[in-house]
């Protein structure tokens, strides 16, 4: 098997649920992905970092070095801290960081938290996105931040339409896994 086979497997064993769900938009369906089951387990963030290390490789021979990952808390923080980990490994230099959903108003104030720097160029991370929602909004904070987001990277697109909301953001969008290839089909807005 190869990597990305290997991480529809650990997606199907550990993430994906079957049954009568309700989605946060209030969508009715039939699957349920809880990404976050893969990306919390270490074998299954290493077939994360592989496969998106692969994606930011190829994105950084066409467009120039990516330096940050991150994204909005809960969604992204697995993702971002482990792909940032496994890169360490490769000796890689990439940095991570959570956009909170709110500002914090004590402490060090506003919704960042972590390592990122006014011009990093940067991967918005998240474990699944329907209609890119999350993503879309750290891109935004990304930017207000004085960084500039490259891509958007999701592990499983569930809904097929945030790759266009990403190119419309001028943004790549840089999904691991689709509905498709989890075999059910995609669930846009």
């Amino acid at each position: 098997m190869n990597d990305r086979t290997d991480l529809i497997v650990h997606l199907m064993e550990h993430s994906i649920r079957t049954g009568d769900f309700t989605l946060k938009s209030g969508r009715k369906s039939s699957w349920f992905c809880d990404a976050k089951q893969t990306a919390c387990r270490a074998d299954g963030i290493l077939l994360v970092a592989e496969a998106a290390l692969a994606e930011i490789a190829a994105l950084e021979e066409e467009s120039g070095p990516i330096s940050a990952i991150g994204g909005l808390t809960a969604g992204a923080d697995p993702v971002a801290f482990g792909i940032a980990a496994v890169a360490a490994t490769r000796g890689r230099d990439l940095r991570s960081f959570s956009i909170r959903k709110e500002s914090k108003d004590h402490g060090v104030q506003g919704r960042l938290a972590g390592a990122l720097r006014p011009g990093d160029r940067v991967i918005v991370c998240e474990d699944t996105v329907t209609r890119g929602t999350s993503p879309l909004e750290a891109a935004s904070v990304v930017r207000e931040l004085g960084a500039e987001p490259v891509a958007i990277l999701p592990i499983v697109d569930r809904g097929g339409t945030c790759g266009a909301a990403a190119a419309e953001a001028g943004l790549a969008f840089l999904p691991l896994v689709s509905a498709p290839d989890l075999g059910f089909p995609y669930e846009g807005p």
